[in-house]
């Protein structure tokens, strides 16, 4: 099963950058993207520290803009934040859109990344699997 998913958020800096790094190291078949409504053009620390920890950071993942990827084939598009779901595009070719919100970690503590962290890998993960059947 070769699948692409996008993953979709406001400032494409911390919670979207962690469920594409999750989504490609521990899905088989499945490979991710993601992408900010309003891009802030950079990680967080916090998230690149987290997912070096995790073994999974990878030089390539950077703050992009949807014009990026909007012309993208997708078999799936994620929305993690409410903003990034009421803002959502229509893309260019018909894909399925599934939200699954996670709280913004951005200007808090270390932990609150480590948490995301988790949360994303035990909500996200299945629900991408069975939105891909």
């Amino acid at each position: 099963m070769d699948k692409k998913v996008l993953i979709l958020c406001t400032g494409n800096s911390c919670r979207s950058i962690i469920a594409e790094a999750l989504i490609n190291a521990k899905l088989d078949g499945v490979s991710a993207e993601s992408s900010g409504v309003k891009a802030s053009g950079r990680v967080n620390p916090n998230a690149k520290k987290v997912l070096e920890k995790e073994g999974i950071w990878d030089e390539n993942y950077h703050s992009k803009t949807l014009d990026t990827v909007i012309n993208n084939d997708y078999d799936l598009v994620v929305t993690v934040c409410g903003h990034a779901q009421e803002t959502c595009p229509m893309f260019p070719k018909p894909v399925k859109t599934i939200h699954v919100g996670f709280e913004d970690p951005d200007g808090k503590s270390y932990s609150a990344f480590t948490e995301s962290y988790r949360e994303i890998e035990e909500v996200l993960l299945p629900k991408v699997k069975e939105a891909l059947v």
